[in-house]
């Protein structure tokens, strides 16, 4: 682990995080004052974290992407042993040397940590690597836990747990929203599905990576996902309109940017993706066909629903259009490119 490497010190940023774990969730209830005043308080605190860590969870990894990578950090920066696999190697090796422990499969994983997280691209990618070969379902044992991050169908979440639960393994579905920018800085907002008593279980690891909420049980999460994404793409798609309508009519994007962010149109989404459309810098945060697979979902739970969706159905056009012109890699802010070619003006700066 890559807080061993100098003498069993950690980092000071860890210092009263990791205090505040061993009192309040392991309830070691150690009363700093008997570790006597003579002893320096780098030494106390030692003292403290080697008693902890014997105590700290292990955790699996896997899916070490965009959002996975600065995830997994945090775990490990939390002091969290960490084992990790992706069919990336070079993804890998990078959380490897950063302190994580390698595996060769999702199996071994499994086999090796007392909790599972996994944040994949689809549906599909889960049920490969829980449910497939050599996957994480063939080395769990009873009273495992797995957290599954990823963007997936409810429904599929549902037939994950349910096959997880004949092996005595307990699941919770916990998709984020916030992009790479909060998956670093560890305030992912985390919409969480499934048992409360397993939520209160793994509620100190989900909040190194973010601020996790119990919205119900076992896709319930996704659900939420979907409605966030829905509310998002909308969103997006009504900054990109309403501030080309501003550059038509001859008013600076940016001044009409600024006079609104801090009245009713406000929006972390306008706060996030004006300025990325002012500069004409869409690096992926989200990429757009990542945006478009969980619309898709959207779209086909709500056809099961009978639930009448149009203004989704119509970003959804938006940004398939983007990916026929080959912008699927791009963040999904660079939905302000469909209405620049369709105006025949740009957002960018002068």
């Amino acid at each position: 682990m890559k807080i061993f490497r100098h003498n069993l010190e950690p980092p000071l940023s860890l210092k009263y995080s990791f205090r505040l774990y061993l009192l309040k969730n392991l309830e070691l209830k150690i009363n700093l004052s008997n570790l006597k005043l003579n002893i320096p308080e780098k030494e106390r605190y030692k003292i403290i974290f080697e008693r902890g860590l014997k105590d700290m969870q292990k955790i699996g990894f896997i899916g070490i992407g965009i959002m996975g990578k600065p995830m997994v950090k945090n775990l490990i920066d939390a002091g969290y042993p960490a084992v990790a696999y992706d069919v990336n190697k070079e993804a890998l090796e990078e959380i490897i040397s950063y302190g994580a422990k390698r595996a060769f499969s999702c199996k071994e994983v499994a086999s090796q940590c007392d909790i599972i997280i996994t944040m994949l691209p689809n549906s599909p990618d889960v049920k490969k690597v829980v449910l497939g070969k050599e996957g994480v379902i063939e080395g769990v044992k009873r009273g495992q836990i797995l957290i599954d991050m990823s963007s997936i169908a409810p429904l599929v979440s549902q037939e994950v747990a349910k096959e997880l639960e004949k092996k005595g393994v307990e699941m919770l579905d916990a998709p984020v929203s916030g992009g790479q920018e909060k998956a670093q800085s560890g305030t992912l907002a985390i919409m969480v599905g499934g048992k409360e008593e397993v939520y209160n279980q793994c509620k100190p690891i989900l909040e190194v990576m973010g601020k996790p909420v119990l919205v119900g049980s076992i896709g319930a999460g996704q659900t939420t996902k979907l409605i966030n994404q829905v509310i998002v793409a909308i969103n997006i798609a009504a900054v990109a309109e309403g501030l080309l309508l501003g550059k038509k009519a001859g008013v600076d994007p940016q001044r009409i940017f600024e006079a609104i962010k801090g009245g009713l149109a406000g929006s972390q989404c306008l706060t996030d993706k004006a300025p990325r459309m002012f500069e004409g810098e869409y690096n992926p945060g989200f990429r757009i066909k990542l945006h478009v697979k969980d619309l898709n979902n959207v779209l086909e739970t709500s056809r099961e629903l009978h639930t009448a969706m149009p203004l989704c159905a119509q970003v959804m056009e938006m940004m398939q259009t983007l990916i026929a012109d080959g912008q699927s890699e791009i963040d999904h802010g660079g939905l302000a490119l469909f209405y620049e070619k369709l105006n025949g003006i740009s957002l960018k700066k002068d």
